[in-house]
């Protein structure tokens, strides 16, 4: 009687089991994908925005107190609406457009450039040998310390601006791609042989993809040295005729103008942090997916 009860009672143990647990899988169900996007839009967002209203605090802070008198360091509302009405009209937008030109021209040319030199070198111990240390020693350098002589070579126009700006990146960018591709675990690198990846094939599915990410950490140095030599060489090297981020900032600066001044530091600031966002932070996660670490 009781072995015939269990029996009957099993299919119910067991239906009951398979509840409790289809109420454990829906816990760990993801929310809706609407809901879900929204979560992620805004946890990567409020820090940004707290961050800016610290910023913003204590710049008013300290204008408040009268460290420096207003005319040295406007407060927070006045640089920002001197930056809405310049950003609303025609020069400011485009002396960015100049700027970003440049600035992507040199990129571009340091990238094409640096990333051949790192492949030279790779494949070439007896070139690694003679000029690692060389490249290594160019990054290190300031850049404005080679404005005098690109001025000297190409006088006060866009090709010396260019000249220093693809010095800036490309050392950064090729040793990116160096320490990538040493820091490649040989039993990659077996696996492509024996899978027959030789030649060129061997570097455009094996050494390449498996350097990419200390190769995106070079170019993201790169940009920023870029980014830096530009407007070094903007706010030395002005051209007639062509307005430009870095001439804007060297007039305030000659006009005493610190409302203009400090509303271009918040352009240059913002565009800085707007390429390291969507370009530079789209790349490195879609790296990341790829690689399984998302």
């Amino acid at each position: 009687m009781t072995e015939q009860a269990g029996a009957q009672s099993a299919p119910g143990n067991r239906t009951q089991l398979a509840d409790e647990l289809k109420g454990l899988d829906v816990l760990e169900m993801p929310l809706s994908p609407h809901r879900d996007r929204l979560a992620n839009v805004w946890s990567s967002t409020w820090p940004k925005v707290a961050a800016i209203g610290i910023v913003l605090l204590i710049w008013q802070v300290v204008v408040t107190l009268r460290l420096w008198p207003e005319y040295v360091l406007p407060g927070p509302a006045v640089v920002l609406n001197k930056l809405a009405a310049d950003i609303t009209g025609p020069q400011l937008p485009l002396a960015i457009a100049i700027t970003l030109r440049r600035a992507l021209l040199g990129f571009a040319l340091a990238l094409v450039l640096g990333t051949l030199l790192g492949l030279a070198i790779v494949r070439s111990k007896t070139l690694r040998t003679a000029v690692a240390s060389l490249i290594t020693g160019l990054q290190t350098m300031p850049s404005i310390a080679w404005f005098p002589l690109a001025i000297l070579l190409f006088g006060l126009n866009e090709t010396a601006i260019m000249f220093v700006v693809v010095l800036g990146a490309a050392p950064s960018i090729a040793n990116g791609l160096i320490s990538g591709v040493d820091h490649i675990p040989r039993i990659i690198l077996r696996a492509g042989h024996v899978l027959g990846a030789q030649g060129f094939n061997r570097y455009r599915y094996v050494i390449f993809p498996a350097s990419l990410p200390s190769f995106v950490g070079g170019m993201k140095q790169g940009w920023a040295f870029a980014w830096r030599s530009l407007m070094a060489g903007e706010l030395l090297v002005i051209i007639a005729a062509l307005p430009s981020i870095g001439a804007r900032l060297q007039f305030a600066r000659d006009f005493s103008d610190a409302p203009t001044l400090l509303a271009t530091m918040i352009v240059i600031l913002a565009i800085g942090i707007f390429v390291d966002l969507v370009f530079f932070g789209t790349l490195d996660r879609e790296i990341r997916k790829r690689w399984g670490l998302l």
